[in-house]
């Protein structure tokens, strides 16, 4: 069973219907001990950085998660459920994120850019042979809705980036943790490629 985690971060039924729609066993889960009956995490993310932080700290999930990232078994966050995994965020000033990764999460800061980013855009794959791009195109166009993204202090763990008045990091991949910025149950073929990708890890 893959966890679709339900914080109340906005309607995350798209997510679980892609999920499905690949062949995976999926279920909302909002308690830890439903957490803990999982083979795989996927932590989706609508709405502010901080409200985020609370929602999982509500419900009493922050600490099974950030166990799960050093678990060693597969995660994968989309959009906000990425920018946590950093240790904060501008958007929220004094709200730690889980600090998975080390970064600050930055707001698009080019004068005159059109924020938040909205619609599709293409990404340059700097790590081509993750698990994740199996089969894709090799610049693949996926859709974004989003006014911040993190900036990894690990450039080594970037595995593509996309530009929106700047370059920034699209994506990040290091031993079980993958996350991306964009949205993949949004993203049609390649995202649901993607999405395919991460639920061969968990079997």
């Amino acid at each position: 069973m893959i966890a679709l985690i339900d914080y109340g971060s906005g309607n995350i039924q798209s997510v679980l219907n892609a999920l499905r729609h690949e062949g995976a066993d999926v279920e909302l889960v909002s308690t830890p001990e439903r957490l803990a009956a999982a083979q795989g995490v996927v932590l989706p993310g609508v709405g502010a950085f901080g409200d985020c932080v609370r929602g999982l700290q509500s419900r009493h999930l922050w600490e099974p998660v950030q166990e799960w990232l050093e678990s060693g078994k597969p995660f994968f966050g989309i959009c906000v459920g990425y920018q946590l995994l950093f240790d904060e965020s501008e958007e929220s000033p004094g709200v730690r994120g889980f600090g998975h990764f080390k970064g600050v999460v930055k707001k698009f800061n080019v004068p005159g850019l059109k924020v938040p980013q909205i619609g599709w855009n293409n990404l340059e794959l700097t790590n081509p042979a993750d698990p994740l791009w199996r089969g894709l195109p090799a610049n693949p166009h996926v859709y974004f809705v989003h006014s911040y993204f993190p900036a990894p202090e690990d450039e080594t763990i970037i595995t593509s980036r996309s530009t929106h008045g700047e370059t920034f990091a699209a994506s990040v991949a290091r031993e079980n943790v993958a996350a991306v910025q964009f949205h993949p149950e949004k993203s049609q073929a390649v995202g649901l490629g993607i999405l395919r990708n991460f639920i061969s890890t968990t079997h």
